[in-house]
């Protein structure tokens, strides 16, 4: 292949009267055609290789954006799930710490019934056995007066 410096030292030989030889030149100028012809056909080639190549690059590239998108969406859908489930359980805890409380309460309203109950039935313990001392006195009081 010729290269610039080639083209640059080449010498012809003069001929006295007519000067460089035309076979000479001509012969440089079909090698020099031909090289060029070659390096034109590279660098045409080379041309669409880094066009190809630059189009597979923004392909890449929009690719790369398209999965960092899904990425960013998948990763709110994710946290919105958890921050749903997260509210769903404390709905549900919630939920049960209410049912609990009222259960308690309610057992609270039976304990302070069966309460009252006890205290009417000591009562009334009480009021028998006073009845029932009151009528053995009054029976005794009769045997000592018989």
């Amino acid at each position: 292949m010729i290269t610039p410096l080639d083209i640059e030292n080449k010498k012809f030989s003069k001929r006295a009267l007519n000067g460089y030889s035309t076979e000479e030149v001509d012969d440089f100028l079909d090698e020099l055609t031909i090289a060029y012809e070659k390096i034109y056909k590279e660098a045409t080639e080379a041309k669409k290789t880094i066009e190809g190549l630059n189009s597979e690059v923004t392909k890449y590239r929009q690719m790369e954006s398209t999965l960092q998108s899904t990425l960013l969406m998948a990763q709110n859908a994710a946290e919105e799930v958890k921050n749903s489930a997260k509210q769903q359980a404390d709905a549900l805890l919630s939920e049960a710490q209410n049912a609990a409380e009222a259960q308690l309460a309610g057992i609270d309203v039976q304990i302070s019934e069966k309460q009252r109950e006890l205290n009417e039935l000591k009562e009334q313990i009480n009021t028998y056995k006073s009845k029932m001392e009151t009528l053995l006195v009054s029976q005794l009081e009769l045997l000592k007066n018989s």
